[in-house]
């Protein structure tokens, strides 16, 4: 998978995407990532990127003109005239088969490079094995219907999107060129989201940028690519994967101060443990977010057993202690 971001302050993935799972996922060649710098698209000497709101108005609004120079550099001229042109519902302006725009800021030195025109990306990429990671060999004629997942796919990151959550992530990882578009101050010119094949929110709240929740997004998809991480249930077995909140985890020492380790756990009944674990999801998942235990329910994934159990923590009637019919 390539991943991009343009952004004005692109060193502020240098420690997220320089350590843990998302370093070892480049290291791997499962993930290559390249952070540019919207500046380098600007013509002015404070290479300037915002600018008064028209109509007026407190804080600055992102501009157009870098933003798509931009993207024209990293995924071709041709690829934004059909972006346009699909949004103003005109006719695509000669297909997406030739572009010899390549892209030069940002490059990364882990992988071989690739070139970014719209014919590269959204035809089928011919790869062959070199020594460190995968090369690519050349490209042929992009087809008359391209994979979605195989085109690039322009993400932004704003309040008006769609929530994120983990649908949302296995959606992402399927793709394979993502090119995050953060956006800073007051917003972004409007425009610019004629660009866009993903709008998302992460919730509820104002974060200083945009680099900040597509990390966030970025992490969630790549955890999900095969052989990031180290078991292969990694992803499968957690919390929201199976629509419950994960059980409580364990480790040694079996006694800390008092606290100790579940027996059914020491036990080695796997089936016990199994069922033991099923219980502790979906109690904790019943008291922290009854709402997914409501859309387990409507989507018929809880068992008779699951919900047996969930009966036996419902709170008893008024009066019961005391005998009350």
């Amino acid at each position: 998978m390539l991943i991009e971001t343009l952004s004005t302050f692109p060193h502020m993935y240098d420690s997220v995407m320089g350590e843990s799972m998302m370093k070892r996922a480049q290291e791997k060649c499962i993930l290559e990532f390249r952070a540019h710098d919207l500046r380098d698209w600007t013509h002015d000497r404070h290479r300037t990127t915002d600018d008064d709101p028209y109509g007026g108005g407190a804080g600055l609004v992102m501009k157009c003109d870098p933003i798509f120079e931009a993207v024209e550099a990293i995924l071709g001229k041709e690829f934004v005239e059909a972006k346009l042109a699909s949004a103003m519902g005109k006719p695509a302006p000669g297909g997406l088969a030739s572009s010899s725009t390549t892209v030069e800021p940002g490059g990364d030195a882990g992988c071989p490079d690739r070139a970014s025109s719209a014919a590269n990306e959204t035809a089928q990429w011919a790869v062959s094995q070199s020594e460190d990671c995968l090369s690519e060999s050349g490209y042929p004629a992009a087809p008359p219907q391209v994979d979605s997942q195989q085109a690039p796919q322009i993400i932004f990151l704003a309040p008006q999107g769609r929530p994120f959550d983990d649908a949302y992530a296995d959606k992402l990882a399927a793709a394979d060129h993502l090119l995050f578009i953060c956006g800073h101050y007051e917003g972004i010119d409007e425009r610019v989201y004629t660009l866009a094949d993903h709008v998302i929110s992460l919730g509820d709240y104002v974060l200083t940028s945009g680099e900040l929740a597509s990390m966030v997004v970025i992490d969630a998809a790549v955890r999900k690519l095969p052989g990031v991480l180290g078991a292969a249930e990694g992803p499968v077995d957690e919390s929201f994967t199976s629509g419950l909140l994960e059980y409580p985890q364990y480790t040694r020492p079996a006694d800390f101060r008092g606290m100790a380790v579940p027996e059914v756990l020491t036990s080695g009944n796997h089936a016990a443990i199994a069922r033991w674990r099923r219980e502790q999801s979906l109690a904790r998942t019943a008291a922290a977010r009854p709402d997914l235990i409501a859309a387990a329910e409507a989507a018929g994934r809880l068992t008779p057993a699951d919900q047996k159990f969930l009966k036996l923590l419902e709170p008893a009637p008024t009066g019961a202690a005391e005998g009350v019919s």
